[in-house]
């Protein structure tokens, strides 16, 4: 079952109708579990084809159970050796090259959703040990880890907070409903019609670029095919998440919200605090606290504890880019997404020092420094990204067509357009919230909204009907 789809929407109003039938707690874990597993099997090719899935989610729970109920001089040891095991055989399902090609199943086994899983169950090892997790059963700790709001994509939610909405027992009123009605529409808009649109525009620009003449020529295709692509992930990623979210308000859950304006980021740190936000700051909260806790344990000078801070960042997102494959080139992308947050910390170290603290406060608030730092920000993604969707050989070819007088003015051109482009929809739309009714601007009224949503839902519908092909897959889904 696709998410999102019709079929996926028809299936989650059937099961939040049952679901709202009974406020007894009883009654809605039961029917949580029943949608949960039934939503799990349809993304199960057979039944042997979960069997590796399950077994890590029973791996998980007794490792879980085990570092509750151990205390004493053993539990540091036995914590890590858990910690350790998760992450092995996580990588030994997900079939990283670092283990030899004849350990791993000879059979096929579906591992959709299994990335998500890893991090929930990690979470709770981790958890179990510190005593901050709350008591959790063998049927909340399956509801929690196959929620099927979240299984395919995210977003990662952490027990404590799941545990405090399952718990909460009430039904979703009319304020509550619009605004899980809202979301889904909003969601289905961008991933069906903006990120289908976004996705052909580049695939088209791919086939012409080899064949456009001239330096301006091949520029345009180039910067369409750098640019498209992640303003396509955004439209595909942020529309899922949309849509799992307002799903979630008629269940009582809801979800950690995923994106924050990404693309008005004014440094690639602050980027990371925008895009993709459960998952950084799942990794904030058990990567860069613990790297950074246990290095300047080791290294206590204050004078080196700025820079402890970039080799923490580094290793926290070069984990963020081999999460996503194993590939070579996926490795390439974790060395340039570690490497771009570490270098912006460093640049800001430099900064502070040698103009000082204040005067370099000032530079960041300088307006034309924002408006070039936002984008600077954007084109170090949009480069960073090659590595995400194209292969070594894609990546030659890209550039070999272009020529290094066609990729420099690329870039620049990325740099410069994102910069401008991301500023003038900044203005517009504070202009248009200056215009206000009764005190509240006219954009943001329930009226306005309604008309809006109505539109969106109109257009959405119109364009499934009339394309021709398919809306791409989810990214994630293969994470």
């Amino acid at each position: 079952m696709n998410v999102p789809s019709f079929e996926f929407l028809g299936f989650a109003a059937i099961a939040a109708l049952v679901f709202n039938l009974f406020l007894a707690a009883g009654w809605r874990q039961a029917v949580l579990l029943a949608t949960n597993l039934v939503f799990f099997a349809t993304l199960m090719p057979s039944a042997t084809a979960c069997v590796p899935f399950l077994l890590f989610l029973a791996f998980g729970f007794g490792l879980m159970r085990l570092v509750q109920r151990t205390p004493g001089a053993d539990h540091r040891l036995l914590f890590a050796g858990s910690v350790l095991a998760i992450v092995l055989v996580f990588a030994w399902l997900k079939k990283y090259g670092f283990f030899p090609s004849g350990m791993f199943l000879a059979f096929p086994y579906a591992t959709v959703g299994l990335s998500y899983v890893f991090f929930r169950v990690l979470h709770l090892v981790i958890d179990a040990r510190g005593g901050t997790l709350p008591p959790i059963t063998a049927l909340g700790y399956v509801n929690y880890t196959l929620n099927f709001t979240a299984l395919i994509s995210g977003p990662i939610q952490r027990y404590p907070d799941y545990k405090a909405q399952a718990d909460t027992l009430s039904r979703p009123d009319l304020i509550i409903a619009g605004q899980g009605v809202e979301r889904i529409f909003i969601g289905f808009f961008k991933v069906f019609v903006l990120s289908h649109v976004l996705h052909d525009l580049q695939l088209q620009a791919l086939a012409l670029l080899p064949e456009t003449p001239g330096l301006w020529g091949t520029a345009a295709q180039g910067v369409i095919i750098a640019v498209s692509y992640p303003l396509f992930l955004y439209c595909n990623f942020s529309g899922y998440t949309d849509v799992v979210i307002g799903v979630g308000h008629f269940f009582g859950l809801r979800l950690p919200e995923n994106f924050n304006k990404p693309f008005i980021a004014e440094n690639f740190i602050n980027f990371w605090g925008r895009w993709h936000m459960s998952l950084s700051n799942w990794l904030k909260t058990y990567v860069y606290n613990t790297v950074l806790m246990s290095l300047m344990e080791r290294f206590p000078a204050r004078s080196v504890e700025p820079f402890l801070g970039v080799l923490a960042f580094f290793v926290t997102f070069f984990l963020v880019g081999i999460w996503h494959g194993q590939t070579s080139e996926f490795v390439m992308f974790g060395l340039l997404q570690g490497g771009g947050v570490a270098v912006n910390k460093l640049y800001q170290i430099q900064m502070a020092q040698r103009l000082g603290k204040k005067p370099y406060k000032a530079l960041c608030a300088n307006p034309l420094y924002l408006i070039a730092a936002r984008g600077l920000t954007f084109a170090w993604f949009a480069f960073t990204l090659f590595w995400f969707w194209a292969s070594w050989a894609q990546i030659g070819a890209y550039y070999a067509a272009l020529g290094w007088a066609g990729t420099l003015l690329v870039w620049a051109l990325v740099w410069v357009g994102a910069a401008v482009v991301i500023e003038a929809v900044r203005r517009l739309w504070a202009v248009v919230l200056l215009l206000k009714a009764g005190g509240t601007p006219v954009a943001q009224s329930r009226y306005t909204r309604t008309v809006a949503i109505t539109v969106v839902a109109t257009l959405t519908t119109v364009f499934i009907l009339l394309a021709n092909s398919p809306a791409p897959d989810i990214v994630y889904k293969t994470f």
